[in-house]
């Protein structure tokens, strides 16, 4: 997985270009003449203009089960008309040759709205548009009347998927994952494997629970329905640890049990083809991703003499070529990783040209940087590549995505792109730490969505003032804020109190040892301020459930047994609001964690201060200090408490998303830490079984404890 550069640190949440429009929409489109609200009292009347063909069809269907989800009348005879057509069947001067390959018209009249398009891609994606001008739910929708003409300003909007490092999600969840980014324009999934692709050429590459082939079939046949083309990524050069730890391949391993393959042993070509001939089998497609990135181990064992006498980078180079030369037979564009080439520029305008009409190079970069993004594109351009960007939901290692840092490196790296003449985006997800729940990261995936499809740069106020109402389907505004409100708690912990952001490391932190002792130091002081915007989005999203009750059911048509089943909220896409409570509520206990460490700590030695009173209402106070720490409703147990709490959430979140692979260890750490504060609890415990018995009481230190933060008063 890839390191992460740290460019410079911005906060995002209100500042930006206006909106192009005032409506809702996610991407917005090139151009947009809103009109005014029509009540679809009546429902609507879905049409496939003749000759409709099979794709368009699908697209239409799409759009009934959509409408009809949100409780709104889908007839046969009866409703707003709503037309899908082709235009070689309905001629518009106004749809341009660039607009071909996936751009769309909507023209709207009184009478009905018309969807047209030149291809089955442009039948699809203005019929996405459609989703989004209904608003609301059953007899109170609302159809926004508008005239539309769009077109992508990428030819490639992806996103890649890291299906390695813990959490794989289940074939139904990446169906729900396919049709949800189709419904922004993305038109390319790519699976991130390093070992978790089951190849039935070498059954020990992939654990019992991994991708099978079975699976992969039938996900390529499934995201063709929706216009997505399913690119696997197989790891090709490094990241190969888990493959490489079996004993049968240590020869090509660059060091022992390492995670790279060394370039020398004739080995490692034959494992990159057996591979990859199968991966072609199971992926039909025009490409094959073979990563090649952060190659740490080359140079370090077997190749250490060939780096240092031609350097790193031209044995790099050299084995890229060797890979493309022997993947030559699949017939597939090869896209990598650029990280290691691009600071070889001379040698890459070195390189064959048949070597640059087989590649695409990604530069990816995943936050802010201050000089933009140019020097990791230029390389390549200059060298005469092809290229795509790629940014990041920047979720790795995080209690929930810091989507300060994510928006603002997807926009200006995206916008970079598009100046510089790439071709595709592939926003990523990595999981790095085996804890990432894809149902957080839907908020960067669809502002990805809106830059790579949108021209220039995407509007990030535009698409936080959206982004509730369209993917949720809250009418409050209230989704939007909580999303706000994460933001500005990763900010209090990276900007104020420095100590990055809310991160997984942070959350597991023990208080009381050393390096707890430290961070709470930097976080004490705006522990308080934390607390409070992780709080409010917790009170915002429960306020957004409480005011979004379910459609009543409809009938499809008078014909049809079809409704709408009941639901307890029209909210849409309720997992992810369940992923976002789950992220709130673990930042806030990074706060209270803290609190509640100097607490003990204070209260202990007050209670410790007043060991030797006579004082009957002292002796009382040092019970009541001890038990404030370790009775019934006592610090200890708001420890324990809170992570058993998350320790479920958790565990429900994942199944929204995930097979039972690789959950376990992230269990095991929740009731590591739950054990810890048990055994604190014991340890306490027996400190009040001796003040009762002796009217002594253990020092802290013996317990532990940490020094208190304040000096006590007797």
């Amino acid at each position: 997985m890839h390191f992460h550069r740290i460019g410079s640190l911005l906060l995002v949440v209100t500042t930006v270009a206006p909106a192009q429009t005032s409506l809702k929409l996610i991407p917005i489109p090139r151009e947009v003449r809103a009109g005014t609200e029509r009540p679809l009292t009546h429902g609507v009347r879905i049409v496939c203009a003749a000759p409709c063909a099979t794709e368009d069809r699908f697209a239409a269907d799409d759009l009934s089960a959509a409408l009809l989800a949100r409780g709104v009348a889908v007839a046969e005879t009866s409703g707003f008309r709503i037309e899908l057509t082709r235009l070689a069947d309905h001629p518009e001067a106004r749809f341009t040759e660039e607009m071909r390959p996936e751009g769309y018209l909507i023209n709207t009249t009184s009478t009905g709205l018309t969807v047209v398009g030149a291809t089955a891609e442009g039948v699809f994606y203005g019929a996405q548009t459609v989703k989004q001008l209904v608003e609301g739910t059953g007899a109170d929708a609302v159809l926004h009347e508008a005239n539309i003409r769009d077109w992508p300003a990428m030819k490639y909007r992806g996103l890649d998927d890291d299906l390695s490092r813990g959490p794989i999600t289940t074939l139904d969840f990446e169906k729900h994952m396919i049709r949800t980014i189709a419904a922004y324009k993305v038109n390319i999934y790519s699976p991130y494997f390093e070992h978790t692709q089951q190849y039935a050429s070498n059954p020990l590459m992939s654990p019992p629970g991994g991708v099978t082939a079975e699976e992969a079939r039938e996900l390529v046949a499934y995201a063709k329905l929706y216009h997505v083309l399913v690119i696997p990524e197989q790891e090709a050069f490094g990241h190969l640890h888990h493959n490489l730890s079996w004993e049968q391949y240590q020869p090509l391993a660059e060091t022992p049990h390492g995670a790279v393959l060394a370039p020398g042993q004739p080995g490692s070509i034959a494992l990159i083809k057996q591979m990859f001939t199968e991966l072609a089998s199971l992926y039909p497609g025009p490409f094959l991703h073979i990563g090649a990135d952060e190659t740490v181990d080359l140079g370090l064992g077997q190749t250490k003499a060939e780096v240092d006498s031609r350097g790193l980078a031209a044995v790099y180079l050299d084995f890229l070529q060797k890979i493309v030369t022997a993947l030559k037979p699949l017939n597939r564009r090869l896209l990598f990783w650029g990280d290691i080439a691009q600071d070889a520029p001379e040698l890459l305008k070195g390189m064959p040209q048949s070597f640059k009409d087989s590649t695409i190079a990604i530069a990816w970069v995943y936050n802010p940087e201050a000089r933009g993004y140019d020097r990791f594109l230029t390389p390549f351009t200059k060298a005469g590549f092809e290229t795509w960007v790629s940014p990041s939901v920047n979720n790795f290692r995080k209690v929930y995505p810091d989507n300060n840092l994510a928006m603002a490196n997807i926009q200006r790296f995206t916008a970079d792109g598009q100046r510089l003449g790439s071709t595709g985006q592939l926003n990523t997800i990595w999981n790095d730490d085996g804890e990432g729940l894809f149902n957080q990261d839907w908020y960067g995936i669809l502002f990805g969505a809106a830059a790579a499809w949108q021209k220039g740069e995407s509007s990030i106020a535009a698409f936080q003032n959206s982004y509730g109402q369209v993917f949720h389907g809250d009418m409050t505004g209230d989704l939007n804020e909580a999303q706000k409100e994460m933001m500005l708690a990763h900010a209090v912990l990276r900007d104020q109190a420095k100590v990055g952001d809310g991160t997984n490391s942070i959350f597991w932190l023990d208080p009381m040892s050393a390096d707890g002792l430290r961070i709470g130091t930097q976080v004490r002081p705006f522990a308080h301020e934390l607390r409070l915007h992780a709080e409010r989005a917790l009170t915002l999203i429960a306020e957004a459930r409480a005011a979004a009750p379910a459609p009543p059911p409809v009938s499809a048509n008078p014909k049809s047994s079809n409704v709408y089943p009941s639901a307890s909220t029209s909210l849409r896409e309720t997992a992810a609001i369940d992923a976002l409570e789950l992220g709130a509520r673990r930042m806030d206990l990074i706060g209270f964690k803290v609190q509640l460490a100097d607490e003990i700590a204070d209260g202990y030695q007050r209670a410790y201060s007043m060991q030797n009173t006579k004082d009957r209402k002292q002796r009382e106070d040092v019970s009541r200090e001890l038990s404030d720490i370790n009775g019934v409703n006592g610090r200890i147990q708001d420890y324990i408490d809170a992570y058993s709490l998350l320790r479920d959430l958790y565990e429900q979140a994942w199944y929204q998303s995930n097979r039972a692979y690789a959950l376990r260890p992230v269990l095991e750490h929740y009731d590591y830490t739950i054990g810890i504060w048990e055994g604190r609890s014991e340890r306490l415990r027996s400190a009040q079984r001796q003040w009762a018995d002796t009217r002594t009481l253990p020092t802290a230190a013996s317990l532990g404890l940490p020094p208190p933060t304040s000096t006590p008063q007797p």
